[in-house]
């Protein structure tokens, strides 16, 4: 089984699925709030089993959302995206050379739907947090060193007084 990795970015937090051998699935939106994140893997969950658009087909049947958009990007690739109810995007599919293997991807994601959730973000501010801290201890550290040679300097400068 494989598993939702929450991780933070610069705007906020998004997820990517996971399949057992550590290979990314799908990626999500970025979202604002951690609890924004979390709600969006409950939706893909509930709506795991959306039907397939195949937009790469001529005259192609439109499905209700949710649904799966299967289309190829400008570099001829072929990608998919998860459509929720709202029309809003959840989550998207890395490109993939053939159709057969875009749909094995969201086959992969209806498969791995109940996986368990992993919260990476906790886990990157702890590091983050510490660093900071190293930093302003080897700033005091210097400060003293600084001194130390100007003091050396006036100790030069009165031995020559004392040679008079």
């Amino acid at each position: 089984m494989g598993k939702y990795v929450i991780a933070k970015t610069k705007t906020g937090f998004k997820f990517n699925l996971e399949a057992a051998n550590g290979q990314v699935i799908c990626t999500s939106q970025s979202y604002t709030t951690k609890v924004g994140c979390k709600k969006a893997i409950e939706s893909l969950q509930k709506i795991a089993k959306a039907p397939i658009e195949d937009q790469t087909v001529r005259g192609y049947v439109e499905e209700k959302k949710p649904k799966y958009e299967v289309y190829q990007d400008r570099k001829k690739e072929y990608r998919f995206r998860l459509i929720a109810s709202n029309g809003k995007n959840i989550v998207s599919g890395e490109s993939y050379t053939t159709l057969q293997a875009c749909k094995s991807g969201i086959l992969s994601i209806q498969s791995n739907a109940t996986s368990e959730i992993v919260d990476s973000s906790v886990a990157e501010k702890k590091p983050a947090a510490k660093k900071p801290a190293a930093k302003k201890a080897t700033a005091t550290a210097k400060k003293p060193a600084t001194k130390k040679p100007a003091a050396t300097k006036k100790t030069a400068a009165k031995k020559p007084a004392a040679k008079k």
